[in-house]
C-alpha cells in the first residue's frame, strides 16, 4: 500500500478484525505504548471491533502526560525570570503544575512562547541577543534528535542566550517498569513505531525474553494497529515470545544511525521521574558535561520541592493500564479538556482526552465504530 486512505480502507479493516476473532481462541490484555495510538484506538473505535477476548489498555506513551509535575513548576519560574523567553509545544502550556500552568503565567505577562520545533527557538535567540532563551524540551525518543541538533547548532555558533530545560524520557525502561509491577496484567506490547524509527527495536529484544512477552513494533493507521494486534495474539497463542516489526515502511532494525549518534553526542543516560509514576531508573537523558552550559536548570539554579499531585487524578494508573480513564471519579465532571486535573486530560495524545472527545460508553451505543468519520 502506498496511500494513507488504504490504510483507513473500512473494509480491509474489517477483514482484519475478522481475522484477529479468527485466531483468537482465549483472553489476551495487549499494551499500547504511544498516546498517538491510543488516539487512533479510541477515535475509530478500534477496540470494539476486536473480539471481547482482546482488551487493549493504554500505556505511559504520551509526552505531555509523563513530565513530572516539578519540571512543569521549574518551566513556570523560569518564564517568570527577567529576560527569559520561555518556549516550548503548545501542549505543554496547558499542563497543570503544583499551583501554575505556563498559561496561567503568560496571562500574567510573562514572556511564553508557543514553537512548533527547537529550530524555532534557536532563531528566537538569534533574533533575540539581549534575552535569555530557553527551550522546555520534552518527550521521547522521537524528539529527542531535533533537540540534540538544536543544541550542537548553538554550540556550533556560539550562541549564549540559548537553553533547554530537559525532560526527556525513554520508552524501554517504561515497558519494563509497566512489567515488573505486580498488579500488571500486560501481556504483550504494540511498540511505538516513530520512536523505532529513531532507535531501530534491538533493545527490545532482551526486554522480549526477559518477560516472555511479544513485542511487535507497530504504526498509527486503523489498519496497522489492528495488523500489530494479529501479529501479537498468533505469537500469544503460538506460545511463541518474538519482536516483530509491522511498521517495514518507516522503521528498520538498527534505526536512525545519525539520529543515534547526534543525540550521544549532546544527551546521556540518567534516572528520570515520570509524572503520576514515580523515578525509572536508565529512562531519560540529560546534558553531557560538554554541553551543559545549555542546561537551563543549571544556568538558573531553580531549586523547587518536590510537588504534589491532585488527590482527585489517577494518571498514574491510568498511564500504566491499571485503570481507565472512566474509572475515575473526576472523569468528565471535575476534569475536562477545559480544566484538566492531570495531564492526560490536556494533550491529544492524553488517554483521559482521547476517551473525553472520542470514547462512548459501550452501554451507550452498541454500535461504537466511527472509522468512517476518521477517514
Amino acid at each position: 500500500m502506498k496511500f494513507l486512505d488504504e490504510y483507513r480502507d473500512y473494509a480491509a479493516v474489517q477483514r482484519m478484525a475478522e481475522e484477529i476473532r479468527r485466531v483468537t481462541t482465549r483472553p489476551w490484555t495487549l499494551m499500547e505504548v504511544c498516546g498517538g495510538q491510543t488516539y487512533t484506538i479510541v477515535k475509530t473505535g478500534l477496540q470494539e471491533l476486536l473480539s471481547e477476548q482482546i482488551t487493549l489498555v493504554h500505556g505511559p506513551g504520551c509526552p505531555v502526560c509523563v513530565t513530572p509535575i516539578a519540571m512543569i513548576d521549574r518551566a513556570v519560574a523560569t518564564a517568570m525570570l527577567p529576560k527569559v523567553i520561555l518556549c516550548s509545544f503548545g501542549d505543554m502550556l496547558r499542563v497543570p503544575g503544583s499551583a501554575q500552568s505556563l498559561l496561567d503565567v503568560k496571562a500574567l505577562g510573562a514572556n511564553v512562547r508557543i514553537v512548533y520545533s527547537p529550530l524555532d527557538a534557536l532563531q528566537l535567540a538569534r533574533s533575540n541577543p539581549d534575552r535569555e532563551v530557553v527551550f522546555f524540551a520534552v518527550g521521547f525518543e522521537t524528539t529527542a534528535p531535533a533537540n540534540a541538533m538544536a543544541v550542537w547548532q548553538a554550540a556550533r555558533e556560539g550562541l549564549s542566550n540559548f537553553s533547554m530545560l530537559v525532560s526527556h524520557v525513554l520508552v524501554p525502561p517504561a515497558m519494563e517498569a509497566v512489567l515488573a509491577s505486580p498488579s500488571s496484567r500486560v501481556q504483550a506490547f504494540l511498540a511505538a513505531g516513530h520512536a523505532c524509527m529513531v532507535t531501530g527495536y534491538e533493545e527490545y529484544l532482551a526486554i522480549s525474553a526477559r518477560y516472555r512477552v511479544p513485542i511487535v513494533v507497530t504504526g498509527f493507521e486503523p489498519l496497522d494497529l489492528l495488523q500489530g494486534v494479529l501479529m501479537i495474539v498468533q505469537q500469544l497463542e503460538e506460545g511463541r515470545f518474538e519482536v516483530e516489526n509491522q511498521y517495514t515502511r518507516a522503521v528498520r532494525r538498527e534505526g536512525n544511525s545519525a539520529a543515534q549518534k547526534r543525540v550521544n553526542e549532546v544527551f546521556e543516560v540518567t534516572d528520570r521521574a515520570w509524572r503520576g509514576i514515580g523515578e525509572i531508573p536508565s529512562s531519560g537523558l540529560r546534558f553531557r558535561k560538554e554541553f551543559a552550559s545549555f542546561d537551563a536548570e543549571l544556568r538558573f539554579g531553580i531549586v523547587l520541592d518536590d510537588a504534589e499531585e491532585s488527590s482527585e487524578c489517577i494518571a498514574g494508573l491510568v498511564l500504566q493500564g491499571l485503570q481507565r480513564p472512566y474509572d475515575c471519579p473526576a472523569f468528565g465532571r471535575r476534569c475536562t479538556p477545559d480544566s484538566p486535573l492531570g495531564a492526560p486530560m490536556v494533550s491529544s495524545e492524553g488517554a483521559c482526552a482521547a476517551y473525553f472527545h472520542f470514547g462512548r460508553r459501550k452501554e451507550d451505543d452498541e454500535s461504537l465504530v466511527s472509522l468512517a468519520a476518521a477517514s
